[in-house]
């Protein structure tokens, strides 16, 4: 039944309300012998990982979804795309679970990271795993007879290994004893990010509408391209809040200089800095000390790092909003512009 007068805070109701039915059925799952302990244990784990982030990945499922059908939503079609929405934010706690190891993280969405908690530990590896199996088991409960489920598994596992291959090349970049400012480029961000954050971000939840529309994905390069473009640019923002944002908007501290990361900030000080303060960047980069990393602040202060960042932002508008309106379907294009609206200017 299509419901006329569904908003889009009743999608959100909705899409926030089958993370529960989901659980229960990941927790009744028929493959496995469940014990109370276990039960538990993936039910705390889940609660911890999976709900409390912003939502943004898995609305955009329910959000792109409508924007391509043009009409009113089933209920049906309701479920299934937020049941695709919430794949894409298992996907993420997967992620964020074993990318906080990997950093040696100490908080996550205002909280301590899932490994920090008393008795978790090195369990979070396993339990990241186990976050990462459940995504094929809401796949196949609820699309296997579908003519895209095939395409809707593949797409997965395509994203996730390019995610996998992004986290790998940011790791090796910063590799402990290998720390080499002058490695650092555009290029290398552009791919990290790319790769690290674009597929899955943003390619995955417009991929995952475009399927459940009966559209194939080869016929959608274009899409694609702007919506890499366009986490291309939401990273670029991420990197700049690191530094400049407000903890308290963002839920996080950054740690990016401590960290030795290729931040965009990082290779546009390398661009604009004068031969005395790139030594000041080669010298204090990466350093933990937090005497070291107020030289590193004050110095892309001194080079106007947020004029520059300001200057990006208007032309990164500007050009995604050209290839935008380049785009031959109506409908295709209001998801995209509904994507730039979300992240323009964001404080957050």
């Amino acid at each position: 039944m299509a419901n006329p007068n569904v908003t889009m805070s009743d999608l959100r109701a909705t899409f926030v309300g089958l993370y529960s039915m989901l659980k229960s059925d990941l927790l009744n799952d028929p493959a496995f012998e469940w014990t109370d302990a276990s039960r538990q244990w993936v039910e705390r784990m889940l609660d911890y990982n999976v709900p409390g982030g912003k939502l943004n990945r898995g609305l955009s499922v329910v959000d792109s979804y409508k924007l391509l059908k043009e009409g009113d939503l089933t209920e049906d079609e309701v479920f299934l795309a937020s049941a695709l929405g919430w794949c894409i934010e298992w996907l993420q706690a997967y992620f964020l679970v074993l990318d906080d190891i990997m950093d040696n993280s100490h908080t996550r969405r205002g909280q301590p990271c899932w490994f920090r908690v008393p008795k978790v530990g090195m369990i979070a590896v396993n339990d990241g795993v186990v976050l990462r199996n459940h995504i094929p088991r809401i796949l196949k409960k609820h699309f296997r007879q579908k003519p895209y489920y095939i395409d809707l598994l593949d797409l997965f596992n395509e994203v996730e290994f390019q995610t996998a291959s992004g986290q790998m090349i940011d790791l090796i970049t910063t590799i402990e004893g290998e720390k080499d400012l002058s490695k650092f480029s555009l290029p290398l961000h552009r791919r990290i990010v790319q790769y690290k954050t674009a597929y899955y971000s943003f390619y995955l939840p417009v991929a995952c509408a475009l399927l459940m529309a009966g559209e194939k994905l080869e016929n959608h390069a274009l899409v694609r391209d702007v919506l890499i473009d366009m986490g291309i640019y939401f990273q670029v923002q991420d990197d700049y809040l690191d530094c400049f944002g407000d903890p308290e908007k963002i839920g996080k501290i950054g740690t990016d200089i401590e960290d030795f990361k290729c931040s965009w900030l990082v290779v546009k000080a390398l661009e604009h800095c004068n031969e005395d303060q790139k030594k000041i960047l080669f010298e204090h980069y990466g350093k933990a000390d937090p005497a070291d990393v107020a030289k590193i602040k004050a110095l892309y202060n001194d080079i106007n790092l947020q004029g520059v960042f300001a200057e990006y932002e208007s032309k990164s508008y500007d050009r995604l909003t050209r290839s935008i309106d380049a785009h031959p379907s109506k409908s295709v294009q209001a998801v995209l512009k509904s994507f730039l609206g979300k992240i323009y200017k964001r404080q957050k």
